[in-house]
């Protein structure tokens, strides 16, 4: 059986009504296949992918075949798939939606080692085709949405970097993470570059160059020393400036674009969520 892509399993793909497919690439983890669909009647034949697959059903109900048994996947349960294993995938009953991520042996094998700390002479292998866990599911849909929604670099690094260390612990059978002793330096000389350069793009890999930390571990010290993620951190100093800077008398969308933020609107999420109004409330207030 070949080995093919996501996007070549979908070529050719008769879809009916109320059926929708998206899928893109993120080349900052290594050209990782993204795909959001709902289907009703589309029935994917066996086949096969050199990469793993990951990834959840929103609604409804999936069923696939894997490693000698059929599946049935709901909210709430992941569907993993490690390289090279037969499976297809059909709706059950009305139908279903889902997210589903394909990372290369290389990213998740680096995932892995960045999360433990310790060479990879294997690549990470999922031990069941189908795990229920709610509360990483939701996480998940968030890192995913970010990916395809948010223009923020550092939070789409930090949500999947984050999900798929926590799915490789809990459900690959490697070691459990390991406790993050403190990094009080190293998470100062991060600090101060965010400072002094919030207003630009930010990624996770250019801070944990800074600290000689993997960025899964550079991720867990920096909340563990300062009680914010990095993104979150960013976020804030954002919005502490943006708040001199609207009170001085600059317009909500020139303060966004001083600020780091990818437009007004996502400064006015970011604004409302932290000062419980909108921008522009605040300038007249």
């Amino acid at each position: 059986m070949d080995l093919i892509s996501q996007e070549q399993s979908l070529q050719n793909m008769p879809m009916d009504d109320g059926e929708r497919v998206r899928l893109w690439r993120d080349p900052r983890f290594d050209a990782l296949e993204c795909i959001n669909a709902t289907f009703h009647r589309h029935e994917y034949a066996r086949h096969t992918h050199d990469s793993y697959v990951v990834g959840i059903v929103e609604i409804g109900c999936e069923t696939y075949f894997c490693r000698g048994a059929q599946h049935f996947a709901g909210p709430g349960d992941f569907c993993l798939v490690n390289p090279e294993e037969v499976h297809d995938g059909a709706p059950h009953g009305g139908g279903y939606t889902y997210r589903m991520v394909y990372p290369s042996i290389p990213f998740l094998s680096e995932i892995a080692e960045d999360v433990f700390d310790t060479p990879c002479h294997a690549p990470p292998m999922f031990l069941k085709p189908q795990v229920h866990d709610p509360e990483l599911a939701w996480e998940y849909l968030a890192a995913h949405k970010a990916l395809e929604e948010s223009g923020d670099v550092l939070e789409r690094d930090q949500r999947m970097i984050l999900v798929l260390g926590k799915l490789l612990t809990r459900h690959a059978g490697v070691p459990a993470l390991r406790p993050v002793g403190r990094e009080p330096t190293a998470i100062a000389v991060a600090r101060d570059f965010i400072d002094a350069n919030f207003g630009d793009e930010i990624g996770l890999d250019t801070l944990a160059g800074l600290t000689s930390l993997s960025r899964h571990h550079f991720i867990r010290a920096f909340k563990r020393e300062v009680g914010l993620t990095p993104h979150s951190y960013v976020t804030d100093r954002r919005i502490r400036q943006a708040r001199r800077l609207l009170a001085n008398g600059t317009p909500p969308a020139e303060a966004a674009a001083q600020c780091g933020f990818c437009d007004q609107s996502h400064l006015n999420r970011a604004f409302k969520a932290r000062v419980g109004t909108t921008p522009g409330a605040f300038a007249r207030g």
